[in-house]
């Protein structure tokens, strides 16, 4: 009768495991790292589209509410919204991004943005406007869901930690690009000033579909459709060595399942997430947890609503406000490129534990701030220092690891679809902080809400230090290997590799 099907299988994933250990890192020269290098830049705009969004709502709500009259309830919901409609856009991102292609994913998203953030800059009404946000974040869940995906699979294993890095610099340098529209267009008149805030989102957007013409499509990707040549030719743009082209295409074809006829056809995808195995399951809690605490520490409520901080803190002028919140945008974004310079070399574990450490002492010492110390002038600078150094530990470590990790740990097969599914849970989670952030202040104050921020930042470290396994300069396929097999230290123990011909 021959080998079972799913034992061949797994026979054949140990066989990739053996060849992977003895295959060197690829090798890159300039030509090929600066290719890299370019597609990650280009796919990695879309980011700028919602940090754009997150910076400029800030300010832009307050002229929003002058000029609209809405309430804080509906303050909360227009913040809120964008969150959690983009878990939408992360949902169907995920199966359009494997039956169109990760790059053409990235170009619908930019269209839908354009629409939307159009609709919101000629908005009549709150109902107009919030048709014109919900569409900005379907298409935002759209594009930056895919675009660590991409990043990680055309990047070579040394060198993808910092490149998968990327989106995050670039949602940092559009909250700071919002901030800077904000406190640039404050002096127009009310009903012009937020439209013409809203309104300049269009342009980053407009870049992003002149980008995907220059890109080219996931070698992994084209692999899953079959079209192994068009793989083959981004591999050598990629990858110095013909050879280890030949190694890393053999391999993503066996990952990918062309090395049997059946293709993977024991299961769906979904139905592998919602019934996952063991190895599945680690997988999931590692990716879908780090999503939920990157948000649940309040980085999207500390970023909507800083100018409510520092008013809180005792900043009282609007232009004050909006150049406090400078301050905030340009420290965040400085420090993602000390995340992007250490990542693979220091690794990703260790920075997680120095952003969650010093996240949790900075929310601490603002919740002690802002309940103690308001309205003083000690109070505003600790404040206004204590909001940056929050920001800048979670740029440094959670913020940019955060995607790097969701689009490294799952194989090949669940990775666009888990990769959602881990989106929506930092959606989910950004959108409930951000919806209640003010009602809960109100009803345990400013510094109250940081003390319970400060607690589950001290959760975080706990999470990392039991379910985060370092994956710096490993291939995708290696990092499989890790949570199928129960790694200890990257190598797969024989009992381990037994377990895997064992299991049915």
């Amino acid at each position: 009768m021959g080998i079972p099907q799913n034992v061949q299988r797994k026979y054949e994933r140990m066989y990739s495991d053996l060849v992977e250990e003895n295959l060197e890192p690829e090798k890159t020269n300039k030509g090929t790292k600066k290719y890299v290098l370019a597609c990650a830049i280009f796919a990695s705009l879309n980011a700028v589209l919602l940090g754009y969004d997150v910076g400029v709502m800030s300010g832009a709500i307050i002229f929003i509410q002058e000029d609209l009259h809405i309430t804080e309830v509906q303050e909360e919901v227009l913040v809120g919204i964008l969150s959690i409609v983009s878990l939408l856009g992360s949902l169907a991102g995920g199966k359009t991004s494997d039956v169109i292609g990760r790059k053409w994913t990235m170009g619908v998203a930019a269209i839908v943005f354009q629409v939307g953030a159009a609709i919101m800059a000629l908005a009549s009404s709150f109902t107009v406007l919030m048709v014109g946000r919900l569409l900005a974040g379907v298409a935002i869940g759209f594009g930056f869901m895919i675009a660590p995906i991409y990043i990680a699979e055309i990047s070579p294993s040394l060198e993808r930690g910092s490149l998968t890095s990327f989106p995050e610099i670039f949602i940092n340098l559009g909250i700071l690009l919002g901030y800077v529209a904000n406190y640039a267009f404050s002096g127009l008149p009310v009903h012009i000033g937020w439209r013409v805030m809203l309104g300049v989102g269009i342009f980053p957007s407009v870049f992003i579909v002149f980008a995907l013409i220059l890109i080219p499509e996931s070698p992994r990707w084209l692999v899953m459709q079959n079209r192994i040549e068009e793989a083959r030719s981004v591999l050598l743009k990629t990858i110095a060595s013909e050879r280890e082209v030949e190694e890393r295409l053999a391999e993503i074809q066996l990952a990918a399942g062309h090395s049997n006829a059946k293709n993977y056809e024991e299961r769906a995808v979904w139905r592998e997430l919602l019934s996952p195995s063991p190895g599945v399951k680690r997988m999931l809690i590692t990716g879908c947890g780090i999503q939920c605490f990157q948000q649940i520490t309040g980085i999207d409520a500390t970023t909507y609503y800083s100018p409510t901080i520092f008013r809180d803190a005792g900043i009282k002028g609007n232009s004050e406000l909006l150049g406090a919140t400078i301050a905030v945008g340009f420290t965040k974004t400085m420090f993602i490129l000390v995340a992007i310079f250490l990542i693979d070399r220091v690794g990703r574990k260790p920075l997680l534990y120095v952003s969650t450490i010093g996240m949790t002492i900075c929310l601490f010492v603002l919740g002690l701030t802002l309940s103690f110390m308001g309205n003083s002038p000690v109070g505003v600078k600790i404040a206004i220092l204590s909001v940056c150094g929050n920001v800048a530990f979670f740029s440094v470590g959670i913020g940019p690891i955060c995607w790097v990790l969701t689009s490294e740990i799952f194989p090949l097969r669940l990775r666009a679809q888990a990769a959602a599914l881990g989106g929506v849970g930092s959606r989910v989670s950004s959108g409930l902080i951000a919806m209640s952030f003010l009602s809960v202040s109100r009803a345990i104050t400013v510094g109250g809400t940081f003390f319970v921020f400060a607690g589950i930042s001290s959760l975080a470290v706990v999470f990392v230090y039991k379910c985060v396994p370092e994956t710096k300069g490993k291939s995708l396929e290696q990092i499989e290997t890790m949570f199928h097999g129960q790694c200890k230290g990257g190598e797969l123990e024989l009992g381990d590799a037994e377990n895997l011909v064992q299991k049915q």
